[in-house]
């Protein structure tokens, strides 16, 4: 898959060992630590990078969460979770990244 951030693809080019630690760890969480299915694993993902105001996070998260079958009623949910939990304000900026993404999907 091509980097969806230009920054991410300098960090792989400029710390190589730091990204391969990372992925590996990334990978033994979100893939081997749990009986999570992928989709609830990315719409959880999808939930805390909107929640904690991590936008390239979200970006990211968004078209994970696409790619393995993850609907936009599904996201679309899950962002609406964070005006409970975080505050109306919150839910907002990660919706505008929702609905960018949404017209460029």
């Amino acid at each position: 898959m091509e980097d969806l951030h230009e920054i991410f693809t300098e960090l792989k080019k400029d710390f190589p060992q730091v990204y391969a630690d990372h992925e590996a760890l990334g990978k033994e969480i979100h893939e081997k630590s749990g009986p999570l299915s992928e989709g609830t694993r990315w719409l959880i993902k999808v939930a805390i990078s909107g929640a904690s105001h991590r936008l390239v996070a979200l970006e990211t998260h968004i078209m994970k969460a696409r790619e393995v079958g993850v609907t936009e009623d599904e996201i679309k949910h899950a962002l609406l979770m964070l005006i409970t939990t975080v505050g109306f304000p919150a839910f907002m900026e990660a919706y505008t990244v929702f609905k960018k993404m949404e017209r460029i999907s």
